[in-house]
């Protein structure tokens, strides 16, 4: 009997240790994922190239700045885009990229509610859509909303393109910003800026565990710098001491101008600790604005 019990004790050993030590699960790293904006200044300001420009004019542009250039973006973000031409900026992603891209639009509307045109398309007449912002997501299925943001109700009604990409783990969020101009959040305080700044960052913080990546172009000015209002620099703030900017380093604080006037109004803001790469491309000549790209770890 003793030797019995003995035996049904070595048995019973491993079974148990086995069962106190489960083996450990690892968690994946969220895959790196990389990001463009760029205000292409194709909609209404005679002084652009892009200004009366055919669709498919603009997306061979946009589709070289996202295969040709050190960074390939996997979301890009456009302001001042032109809905008409959505349909042909997905097309010719795809076939200059090899990817595949879902691109949606959104139109900034007037006060009044109506749709905001696009100046006619130069020689032909023909319409190319109404004023508006952009997102391009590739290889992956993206959820995209459109989001309104807080507007004077004498001037446009701003929105924001939100994409939710579970396969890069991520939330990213566009927008372009009231102009901060006489006519349109002038006051002091930059209120309506300052309001969608904020409004962005809960669209973005929305991501059921994906990563906030907030861009576009905010018609403010980076704070601790001595470019803009105070009122302006101050709109950043918060973007600043939630996230990662990433042309944020040392003595380039401020980062590199991003609009030919020499201001720096476009941006791409990831968690912080996250940005691996971030460039501002300065040879770009289609727009009075640069594409800027960030890659997020």
């Amino acid at each position: 009997m003793i030797a019995h019990a003995l035996w049904a004790a070595v048995l019973t050993v491993p079974t148990a240790v086995m069962a106190a030590s489960p083996p450990a699960t690892a968690t994946a790293a969220p895959p790196p994922i990389s990001v463009m904006t760029w205000n292409i200044c194709a909609s209404h300001n005679t002084a652009c190239f892009f200004h009366g420009a055919n669709h498919q004019d603009v997306a061979w542009k946009v589709a070289w700045y996202a295969r040709s250039l050190a960074i390939k973006p996997d979301v890009i973000m456009l302001q001042e885009f032109c809905s008409g031409g959505t349909g042909t900026l997905e097309r010719t992603l795809e076939e200059k990229t090899g990817r595949t891209w879902t691109v949606r639009s959104a139109t900034i509307k007037s006060s009044d509610g109506t749709a905001k045109t696009c100046a006619r398309q130069t020689g032909t007449g023909a319409s190319r859509g109404n004023y508006s912002i952009a997102l391009a997501v590739a290889d992956s299925a993206p959820t995209i909303s459109e989001h309104a943001l807080t507007s004077p109700s004498w001037y446009q009604r701003r929105v924001a393109l939100c994409a939710t990409i579970p396969a890069k783990k991520a939330r990213v969020c566009g927008a372009h910003l009231s102009a901060g101009l006489s006519y349109d959040d002038h006051q002091a305080g930059a209120p309506f800026r300052t309001k969608q700044v904020r409004e962005l960052m809960a669209l973005a913080a929305n991501s059921a565990g994906n990563r906030p990546i907030i861009g576009g172009d905010l018609n403010a000015r980076p704070p601790g710098g001595s470019g803009g209002s105070a009122d302006e620099r101050a709109v950043t703030v918060p973007l600043y001491d939630a996230y990662q900017e990433c042309d944020q380093n040392g003595e380039v604080r401020n980062g590199r101008a991003t609009h030919d006037n020499g201001l720096k109004l476009d941006y791409l803001f990831a968690p912080k600790g996250t940005v691996t790469d971030c460039f501002v491309e300065g040879r770009a000549a289609s727009s009075d604005h640069k594409p800027v790209y960030v890659k997020v770890s």
